[in-house]
């Protein structure tokens, strides 16, 4: 069930800031407060969607595409062309600490295995 208190809530309703990248209609891309990497960027959806499993499920085709392609345009103006990393975390028991679905962009850097607390 989707928390409409999460931060990532508050940031879609303007209750909190953040240091926005870039945006659309449908989705949102801001720096991470706690960067695992020079570049860490979160894209998500302005749905209401909990995690992968609810977005896989429930949502548009278009809307599925719209948030894919946001990831790479995301990439393309942070000039990521280096390579870059992108993960979701999908539950509780896979470290998923905000229950909005958002995906991590890292870059930058040679990026080992073993990144801790995405």
């Amino acid at each position: 069930m989707y928390d409409n208190n999460n931060p990532f809530a508050k940031i879609l309703r303007g209750e909190l800031g953040c240091k926005k990248v870039w945006e659309d209609d449908k989705n949102l891309a801001f720096w991470s407060i706690e960067p695992k990497a020079p570049v860490h960027i979160l894209v998500i959806p302005k749905k209401n969607y909990v995690d992968f499993d609810d977005f896989s499920q429930n949502a548009s085709s278009d809307e599925i595409s719209s948030t894919m392609q946001a990831i790479s345009k995301v990439a393309k103006i942070m000039n990521l062309e280096d390579g870059y990393r992108v993960v979701t975390n999908n539950g509780k028991n896979s470290g998923q600490s905000v229950f909005h679905l958002h995906f991590h962009i890292l870059g930058k850097a040679v990026l080992s295995d073993d990144i801790k607390g995405l």
